[in-house]
């Protein structure tokens, strides 16, 4: 049980235990020890999945000294113990500085696309190691590990369809001319919406569940607009600190197609038709 393996780790006596809202997969609660102490423990029984790399992912967050995340207390493979965060309301500029630690974030740098190892989207594994190829390429890179990946997942469980089969071919032969190469690889938090992020008792951001990669940041940004977007001084901000390529707005649907057949694959064809959407938009 996890509770001996916390106890021993922190020395204290757990005294209390409660269910708190976190993510679609994992079981998450707040727990209290004898020496009311408060901390977030994240735990999964599925044994495929590794806390580890969320810690990891974390860990590479911290690095960039840009956006504050919960402290790693002690990690396993099969449970993540952090800090708890109290939460508080936002800062007046809150926004603008979210936006201006992201952007720092970004200027955080790789020599290659990926990561030194694979972690996971939702549930679902989400590849970083690159080919040689890869590591250069961030069109090639993207379109292997992120799209063609996440349309292999829908092969083996026999949720394409004859239409779905030949608009990601036509994708398939004109990604290279959508996806610019121009960026080099920066630190991308990789599924960053307004679920995976929270708000300390001091009003800042604080950034939570990472799918870390280094990438291209348009791929970041396209994601924050995903399930309602954040307001739009929030882009405004991240723009006039670290301004994006011309013809981004372009490229935007290509980056959140990459999550919603994440989404496909997770819980299905409620995400189908935009799935079709998406790739219509560049092959028709």
């Amino acid at each position: 049980m996890w509770q001996e393996n916390v106890e021993h780790i922190l020395g204290q006596k757990i005294v209390f235990v409660e269910q708190v809202r976190g993510g679609c997969f994992a079981q998450t609660q707040k727990i209290i020890t004898d020496k009311n102490e408060a901390y977030f423990i994240k735990t999964f029984k599925n044994e495929k999945f590794d806390f580890r790399k969320e810690a990891n992912g974390l860990s590479e967050i911290l690095k960039s000294q840009a956006v504050k995340i919960p402290e790693i207390v002690a990690c396993e493979k099969q449970f993540l113990l952090l800090s708890f965060v109290q939460t508080g309301k936002p800062k007046n500029l809150f926004w603008e500085d979210f936006a201006s630690g992201l952007a720092q974030m970004h200027k955080f740098t790789s020599p290659s696309y990926g990561f030194y190892e694979n972690n996971y989207i939702g549930s679902n594994l989400q590849l970083n190691i690159p080919t040689q190829d890869e590591k250069s390429n961030w069109a090639l890179f993207f379109f292997n590990k992120r799209l063609k990946f996440q349309f292999s997942l829908l092969e083996k469980s026999g949720s394409v369809t004859n239409d779905l089969i030949h608009l990601f071919s036509k994708l398939g032969n004109r990604y290279s001319e959508i996806i610019i190469n121009d960026e080099i690889p920066v630190l991308l938090h990789g599924d960053l919406w307004s679920g995976n992020f929270m708000i300390n008792e001091s009003g800042e951001p604080v950034l939570i569940d990472p799918a870390v990669y280094f990438g291209n940041r348009e791929a970041e940004l396209a994601m924050t607009r995903i399930f309602g977007g954040f307001p739009e001084r929030f882009y405004q901000a991240y723009n006039d600190c670290y301004p994006l390529s011309e013809g981004w707005e372009y490229r935007e649907n290509i980056y959140k197609l990459y999550h919603l057949l994440n989404h496909l694959n997770l819980f299905g064809k409620t995400y189908y038709s935009e799935v079709i959407r998406l790739i219509k938009y560049y092959v028709e």
